[in-house]
């Protein structure tokens, strides 16, 4: 099953010609999911031909400018293409009302159902076909919150020589095993599916993090992550600038990457606006002496997590 990121911006506070604010859909298998939603949102998926109609969910950390006035754009846009299922809308409180408000001011034309799920604490606040999403509280000067999606545990790895040791005959009764389940053979013995299989194995895991102040727990819901984009704005020099406006470093996201534990990769992203390429490179360079595995983000990228056997 594919999992996939697409980096649809990489910017804070305000877009510029080379990079747009900050926002990253995820596609699991048919099911596309978006994490934030600023300003040329439509644009970045125009450009990597991504269909919208198919964005089920929308995960919006805080109700700042910069993460949330691509919108409307997308709410009227999924009005033009037949969309039949509801759009859910997952964000902190004021999300309601803003999405409420900007309908009404609009005056929008929307042919589909729009359900708004305000988040009030931490936890699972969407629930998958084998997978769930969580969300957990950051420290911003506005109520944020950031994202987990958390596959299921698949099944170990089924060892077909085995049950042929067992007597299970080849056919429906393979399946039953590698489905979880015991199977009683024709001599009355039961073959269980740890007979036959190896442990189970972890599903693959994705985190979300941006607008925040370097926090602890964010190692803690960070941890085993294939893939985790983090907050970079700042170089470490303004930590103290950083610290007054409630963001991170990118040596502050990579040790939150460093004490999860378990983190494969750690994008930065949430650029300030100031940082040209010479500056973001000197920005990796700092976070890798923390966490090696960090790399620069980028507008128009796609990242694969594929599964760890």
């Amino acid at each position: 099953m594919n999992l996939e990121a697409f980096i649809l911006g990489t910017g804070g506070m305000m877009p510029l010609p080379h990079r747009f604010l900050t926002s990253v859909l995820l596609r699991r298998e048919g099911e596309l999911f978006l994490f934030d939603c600023g300003e040329a949102t439509q644009i970045s998926l125009k450009k990597l031909n991504l269909k919208w109609k198919k964005i089920t969910s929308i995960f919006i950390s805080h109700t700042h400018a910069d993460h949330v006035t691509g919108l409307p754009g997308i709410l009227m846009l999924s009005s033009q293409v037949d969309r039949d299922e509801p759009l859910y809308i997952y964000g902190p409180p004021k999300i309601k009302e803003y999405i409420e408000a900007s309908r009404r001011t609009l005056d929008m034309y929307i042919n589909y159902e729009i359900i708004v799920r305000e988040i009030s604490e931490d936890g699972v606040c969407y629930e998958g076909d084998g997978f769930k999403i969580s969300a957990f509280k950051l420290e911003h000067t506005k109520t944020c919150y950031g994202y987990v999606l958390q596959e299921d545990e698949r099944p170990g790895i089924f060892y077909p020589e085995k049950a042929e040791e067992l007597n299970v005959p080849k056919g429906p009764l393979w399946s039953v095993l590698q489905r979880g389940e015991s199977v009683e053979l024709e001599d009355g013995s039961i073959v269980k599916p740890e007979d036959v299989m190896g442990i189970a194995r972890s599903g693959r895991k994705f985190t979300f993090v941006t607008d925040t102040l370097y926090l602890e727990k964010i190692s803690k819901w960070a941890a085993n992550s294939d893939l985790m984009i983090c907050e970079g704005m700042f170089k470490h020099e303004l930590k103290e600038d950083a610290f007054e406006k409630k963001h991170m470093t990118s040596v502050q996201a990579a040790t939150c990457a460093a004490d999860a534990g378990g983190v494969k990769r750690m994008g930065l992203i949430h650029y300030s606006p100031r940082y040209i390429e010479p500056d973001l490179r000197a920005m990796l360079k700092e976070a890798r002496e923390i966490f090696p595995a960090t790399f620069l983000s980028r507008d128009g990228q796609t990242l694969s997590i594929p599964n760890v056997d």
